[in-house]
């Protein structure tokens, strides 16, 4: 339980100290969660961190401004969670990391390195990352530099992103759990992936992650089962194992998250994606990330703040595992 003190911040001209939680919500400089800035990661729980980067897309670039604008509509986010009836912040030290910093902005495979050693120093200091994207390519250097042990994963979006090398990389965000599965990151007989659908040029994904071993829950079989259903289901597979979760925004239906860079219609309801997120709190989760918002493509703003919606469920998921005994 972090100290009375953890969130209260000096100001730096009338010299007082406040809570910039409890500010109006349109005042403050924009961090997540309108969590403090980190200053020493011995002293973080939960680390909040922005990965602005999109070389990996293979449709519509956008989803490098994700970050900032997910910090942005994150100051909408209030403390209480009232359906878990939790406060993430009186559980755990939670605070604003900042964002991954590139030298080569234009070298998707030295991104990819500098992801993983910016992950190695969060995983070291024994904090949980919690990462807003960026493209869904980001998850593949987090795994590399957190797992220890192949973990198991929930995946929520409209595809497997189980591609193979295409277009001259095998790096791009349609391939991070392939990369994962061959690089011994995910068990993918613990994998299991929420909300596929669309059309496809190529069957080679689906057939990965099937043929591995991964669970694919298509969104027509989403529909027919029901939330409570799968929930149950995801919990069977995954048991006790240590778990990560990656959340990309195009597993809603783009009525709900137009700003992304590959919409598919028929998509999860933003309802359906919190009572699917709340029924996953006995998971032992190690990490998560919100991926593929792109807010250049939605003016109203509105998918950036079911980015940090999402993040904010997430937050509490991974508060709960942290705060359990002997973690």
């Amino acid at each position: 339980m972090p100290d009375k003190d953890f969130y209260s911040k000096r100001h730096p001209v009338t010299g007082k100290f406040y809570d910039p939680r409890m500010q109006p919500r349109f005042t403050e400089l924009a961090t997540f969660m309108r969590a403090p800035s980190a200053d020493d990661l011995s002293q973080v729980d939960i680390g909040l961190i922005g990965v602005p980067t999109d070389l990996g897309v293979t449709n519509r670039a956008g989803a490098r401004h994700g970050p900032r604008e997910i910090r942005n509509a994150s100051s909408l986010m209030r403390t209480f969670n009232i359906e878990r009836n939790i406060n993430p912040f009186d559980l755990c030290r939670i605070a604003d990391l900042g964002d991954v910093q590139f030298d080569d902005w234009y070298n998707l495979e030295s991104q990819v390195d500098t992801i993983e050693d910016f992950y190695r120093q969060v995983h070291a200091a024994n904090v949980i990352p919690l990462s807003a994207g960026g493209d869904h390519s980001i998850t593949f250097p987090i795994l590399k530099a957190i797992a220890s042990e192949p973990l198991a994963l929930v995946h929520i979006d409209a595809h497997t992103d189980t591609w193979d090398e295409i277009w001259g990389s095998k790096f791009h965000h349609g391939a991070p759990f392939r990369r994962a599965v061959e690089a011994n990151l995910i068990d993918p007989t613990k994998t299991v992936q929420i909300g596929i659908r669309g059309g496809q040029n190529f069957a080679e994904g689906l057939e990965f992650s099937k043929n591995s071993g991964m669970r694919v829950i298509f969104i027509e079989e989403f529909a027919d089962l029901g939330v409570p259903e799968v929930i149950k289901e995801v919990r069977h597979i995954i048991g006790d194992h240590p778990v990560y979760l990656s959340f990309d925004v195009d597993g809603l239906d783009p009525v709900y998250a137009p700003g992304t860079g590959t919409p598919e219609v028929g998509g999860l309801t933003t309802l359906e994606a919190q009572r699917l997120l709340r029924g996953l709190h006995e998971l032992s989760f190690v990490g998560g990330d919100v991926v593929e918002v792109a807010p250049p493509f939605d003016p109203s703003g509105n998918t950036a703040l079911v980015g940090a919606t999402l993040m904010f469920e997430i937050l509490c998921l991974l508060a709960v595992a942290r705060s359990q005994p002997g973690v």
